[in-house]
């Protein structure tokens, strides 16, 4: 038996067994398109999602381009779970639209996977209220792109979905926001957090649940390598991993797992391959940093990294990227 073939085994086996207790709901918050660790995370979603170790509910968007949603919904269906809701993002920021592989990857994709109606879907903000007022368990919200959503959803008032208003439904519904924002290390502002600065203050100010940060030194440090692309995924002709990856940049490239990171994070909070911070809170100043106060009563923690789990952090994204999706691949 390969490599691949005993993955794709145990993976089913994973699948069918029934989990002691219901998977946790997930709603990736990504940009997709500007960076290419957006494209892995939700690679490692899908995964966990197979093993049963979360449920991936909703994909919404903050990259405004008009390839963002048909590059999800194919990705979705490669994965096997084409009708997953997308919501579309609620308004273009100025660089935070960019198309650095969605286009490619959709020219280059198989048109098995690909539908007519594609581009079409929900306002994020009705998407999250209805998904969240409807989960009859806490869900976890992966926010990985900008803070123009969440910020909006917070806004949302009372209506025919949910009597709550925007801050009541996320106190009530939402467990845990873990977030590849900021930087904990010094140095410039955080790209996720530039480019909507007003937005990720107001988020930061107000959020009702718990933040856990991955700031942008976690994933600088966490490079994935370009070999796992070149020698992971052979059991697929095309791979919308591999094909987007390709595009993004000239290959060979090691590039740093940014929203990766938080992806893991908040499916395995307990696998021991970060610590926290004490707790305290995050604000966004007037350069657009994110100075970190301690306080024991405070919701924000922020991830840490030790050397010694480099190795073995690296090695859990790089399985869960590449593992193969359960049904079959021609």
């Amino acid at each position: 038996m390969t490599r691949f073939a005993l993955i794709a085994t145990l993976a089913a086996m994973l699948a069918v067994a029934k989990p002691a207790t219901a998977a946790v709901p997930v709603i990736f918050d990504t940009d997709m398109g500007n960076d290419i660790d957006d494209a892995l995370a939700l690679a490692m979603l899908h995964t966990l999602t197979t093993r049963q170790e979360c449920e991936l509910i909703a994909v919404t968007l903050t990259n405004g381009s008009a390839h963002a949603v048909p590059y999800v919904r194919m990705f979705n269906r490669f994965y096997g779970r084409g009708d997953l809701p997308v919501g579309v993002a609620l308004k273009m920021l100025p660089k935070g639209a960019e198309d650095k592989y969605l286009s490619a990857a959709l020219q280059s994709a198989p048109a098995q996977w690909k539908r007519p109606g594609d581009a079409k879907a929900e306002p994020a903000v009705g998407l999250l209220r209805r998904l969240l007022a409807a989960s009859p368990h806490k869900v976890i919200l992966v926010q990985v792109g900008f803070s123009s959503n969440l910020d909006a959803l917070l806004d949302s008032k009372p209506d025919a979905i949910s009597p709550l208003d925007g801050v009541s439904l996320v106190r009530e519904k939402v467990s845990l926001l873990s977030a590849m924002a900021g930087n904990f290390a010094g140095g410039k502002p955080e790209y996720n957090i530039h480019i909507d600065a007003p937005a990720a203050a107001r988020l930061l100010a107000r959020w009702p649940a718990p933040i856990v940060f991955s700031g942008f030194e976690i994933g600088l440090d966490l490079k994935y390598p370009a070999t796992s692309i070149e020698r992971d995924f052979p059991y697929a002709a095309w791979h919308p991993v591999v094909a987007s990856y390709r595009a993004f940049g000239r290959m060979p490239y090691d590039r740093p797992t940014w929203d990766l990171t938080a992806a893991l994070y908040a499916v395995r909070p307990n696998h021991g391959y970060f610590s926290l911070s004490e707790p305290g809170a995050a604000r966004v100043d007037d350069a657009n940093l994110t100075p970190f106060a301690p306080d024991p009563q405070g919701k924000h923690r922020y991830l840490r990294l030790e050397a010694r789990d480099k190795a073995r952090v690296l090695e859990a994204l790089m399985l869960l990227t590449s593992q193969p999706p359960l049904r079959p691949i021609r």
